[in-house]
């Protein structure tokens, strides 16, 4: 079996599909769903069980994926380390980042890496937080870009910068005209929430514990896009980290006001595996996060 195969092994059990698996490795879904079978044949073992609806590994098909996902892993490392010893960076950095870090953002930073190291490439992945820190810990990704990092045992954390919260509410809002909120504003106010188990909703909590204010919440979502749309159709307010409305509020379909509140602010930072030997690609796109503060 040459390493092509086993890599579209791996993306068609990462994504979960032989069609989107084919694809990202640039072959049919039928060429796709043939070599899988063909591996199956060589191994004289069933992977991957297409009786059920979503495929799932077989107990022999969850062994193989993890050892080959290694395997490939290992090989990119080592690759890496000889490409550089030219004074090339390459290989592919695999990326897992939260919704609300933007995609025009992101985008930019991998022009920008890719332009500089034509050698390398950047896989980049939009997740719920819970699943990127997962990513990280199960080595799907290298790095992780996340609000609210924590460092632990297993996992690195390299800030990237802190985002102030403000108030947003839609032009009609009776908040709207004013300059500052002070706590007392957001009494009985219909409030927009994120979701209790999230960091960022612990933290805006926390503040409005502390200064004693005492919204009405009326909604919870677990991402920022989606409360933004809440917004726009006049439900309430919500506090959100000021880079993530500026599009709505360059629009005039959404109003930004700072808070007189105890400081609060959205960490963002990338965090990685300890001790995991960090390929020079992966180091030289974390080194352009920092430089550029993820901005």
């Amino acid at each position: 079996m040459n390493l092509d195969t086993l890599n579209l092994f791996c993306e068609i059990v990462r994504l979960q599909s032989f069609s989107r698996g084919g694809r990202a490795c640039g072959i049919t879904q039928s060429a796709a769903s043939q070599a899988v079978s063909q591996l199956e044949a060589h191994l004289d073992v069933i992977l991957i069980d297409r009786t059920k609806r979503p495929f799932a590994l077989t107990a022999e098909g969850r062994t193989y994926y993890e050892g080959v996902r290694k395997l490939l892993n290992d090989y990119e490392k080592v690759a890496a380390e000889v490409r550089s010893t030219r004074t090339q960076v390459g290989g592919t950095v695999r990326v897992a980042a939260i919704y609300s870090i933007g995609l025009h953002v992101m985008a930019r930073h991998v022009q920008q890496f890719i332009s500089k190291y034509p050698q390398a490439n950047i896989r980049l992945e939009y997740l719920h937080p819970k699943d990127v820190t997962e990513a990280v810990v199960a080595e799907e990704a290298d790095i992780g870009l996340i609000s609210y990092p924590t460092p632990s045992r297993t996992l690195a954390v390299v800030p990237l910068r802190s985002e102030r919260m403000v108030l947003v509410c839609p032009p009609a809002h009776a908040l709207a005209s004013k300059k500052v909120i002070e706590a007392h504003d957001l009494d009985e106010v219909n409030f927009v929430a994120f979701d209790p188990d999230l960091s960022i909703r612990k933290a805006i909590d926390r503040s409005l514990r502390q200064s004693k204010a005492q919204p009405k919440i009326v909604m919870e979502f677990d991402n920022i896009e989606t409360i933004k749309q809440a917004l726009e159709v006049g439900t309430g307010v919500a506090v959100l980290p000021e880079p993530t409305v500026q599009k709505e509020v360059n629009l005039g379909s959404l109003v930004a006001i700072p808070l007189a509140l105890e400081e609060l602010v959205r960490p963002i930072g990338i965090i990685h595996r300890r001790l995991k030997r960090l390929t020079p690609a992966v180091r030289k796109f974390m080194e352009l996060l920092r430089e550029e503060g993820a901005a």
